[in-house]
């Protein structure tokens, strides 16, 4: 089955940090790859992320508005967040849900784990599903360069808003689509 692709890796033949910053750094390689090619290639080296389809009882999705520097304008999107060194994707997205949107939960399960762009960044963004209770919540604590708004918005609002482009980033739609194609027609 052509899925079922050998793991075979390239050979990393010179790796040089050209930028280091806050999350990401930009390693110059140069590699022998597996089917015999010599390359160079710029790799995006990016901390692991969370991010949470946060639903209530009554199917509400909590979407949040955030400046995102990427274009330059707020964005809609799922609560996500950078995993702490060594934390795993539960505890990170229970963090990061309490520490964005003020709400606590235990209900979390991961659903699958993406990345964005593989030509160019290891980036793996797991995609959790996470069932709140709109009466519990904590204060918010944002970190010092954020602040983000959050609201409930009913689920097909969210679907119509995914097909229309208003939400656009990569882990909410995947998040979304992985969840309607495999999660929700098991629930009922």
């Amino acid at each position: 089955m052509f899925i079922h692709a050998s793991q075979k890796k390239g050979r990393i033949l010179s790796a040089r940090t050209v930028y280091s910053g806050h999350i990401f750094e930009v390693i110059q390689q140069t590699i022998d790859t597996p089917d015999g090619l010599r390359v160079e290639r710029d790799l995006i080296k990016h901390a692991p992320a969370v991010a949470m389809l946060a639903l209530t009882p009554d199917d509400q999705v909590l979407i949040n508005r955030e400046y995102r520097v990427g274009i330059n304008t707020e964005s809609f999107a799922l609560p996500a967040g950078l995993m702490d060194p060594g934390e795993d994707p539960l505890k990170a997205a229970k963090r990061e849900l309490e520490e964005e949107t003020g709400y606590v939960t235990d209900d979390i399960t991961e659903m699958c784990a993406i990345r964005s762009s593989e030509g160019m960044t290891d980036e793996v963004v797991h995609l959790m599903l996470v069932h709140i209770d709109p009466a519990k919540r904590t204060p918010k604590h944002f970190d010092q360069d954020e602040f983000v708004t959050s609201q409930l918005v009913p689920l097909n609002e969210v679907i119509a808003a995914v097909k229309s482009g208003k939400i656009a980033s990569a882990q909410s739609v995947g998040a979304i689509s992985y969840y309607e194609a495999f999660v929700k027609g098991d629930r009922a």
